[in-house]
């Protein structure tokens, strides 16, 4: 990545439909390195190559805002070795891109449960966000140890609380008030969601911010997503109507 990418979006794209926030589901590593007999972890290495050329890519077209879910809290039943072999490839990544996304204005966040990471890990994260916390260009968001119904019932929990120390009343919570309380709260919700690998499931993924997101769903393995196979993603997402639940 060049310290200030050039270009922006094909001519082909409309510049004013560009969805403002991405969400991808990153799915297919284990698979890819199955099929070439290597270990998963070498899989997870590929994908990691693939999450640098979406995130350039998305800098350059004129995203705003991209959610990867890079771990999940199912994730935690994995086996211990291949966690550890993700952590550390989690630290070297973030090690690796620092430079690169304050070279370009990208603002990295990250939410789920942070707590539960390694705390070399979360020390690595903390010093990410604090080096890009003012980097305005682009949003990255890696959800991490993420899970939506406990992002829902964290929100839930807090209303509740609200409630009870007489800060709010029960009839004063909406979709706002609800929204507020989500890890993403300043975020706006995800305009297009893509997941890799060909399942058609959400996976336990921003269950209440995508009610109205476009999906795509591409049997490419996360490893083989190109930025062409992107690209022409935004391309049919341009020629959607989105009407949300109104009449066209």
């Amino acid at each position: 990545m060049s310290s200030e990418p050039s270009g922006g979006p094909p001519a082909d794209l409309d510049a004013s439909k560009l969805p403002a926030h991405i969400a991808i589901i990153m799915d297919g590593n284990g698979r890819w390195a199955k099929q070439r007999l290597l270990h998963r972890v070498k899989g997870h290495e590929k994908g990691a190559e693939t999450v640098r050329n979406i995130v350039r890519a998305c800098r350059q077209i004129g995203i705003a805002h991209l959610t990867l879910y890079a771990f999940s809290t199912e994730n935690w039943q994995r086996p211990r070795t291949e966690i550890a072999a993700l952590m550390h490839l989690l630290q070297r990544f973030l090690q690796s891109e620092l430079p690169e996304l304050k070279e370009n204005n990208i603002r990295l966040r990250c939410v789920g449960q942070i707590q539960r990471l390694p705390a070399a890990v979360q020390e690595k994260l903390d010093t990410v966000m604090e080096a890009t916390r003012t980097n305005d260009a682009m949003t990255l968001t890696l959800a991490l140890s993420y899970g939506g119904r406990a992002e829902i019932l964290r929100a839930a929990r807090e209303l509740a609380r609200r409630v009870r120390d007489d800060r709010m009343d029960p009839d004063q919570i909406d979709e706002r008030s609800f929204s507020s309380c989500l890890y993403t709260a300043d975020l706006p919700d995800p305009d297009l969601l893509i997941r890799t690998s060909g399942e058609h499931r959400i996976s336990n993924f921003l269950l209440w911010q995508i009610a109205y997101s476009e999906i795509f769903i591409t049997d490419t393995l996360w490893p083989d997503f190109t930025t062409e196979e992107f690209i022409e993603i935004l391309r049919s997402y341009q020629r959607r109507e989105r009407r949300f639940g109104r009449v066209g």
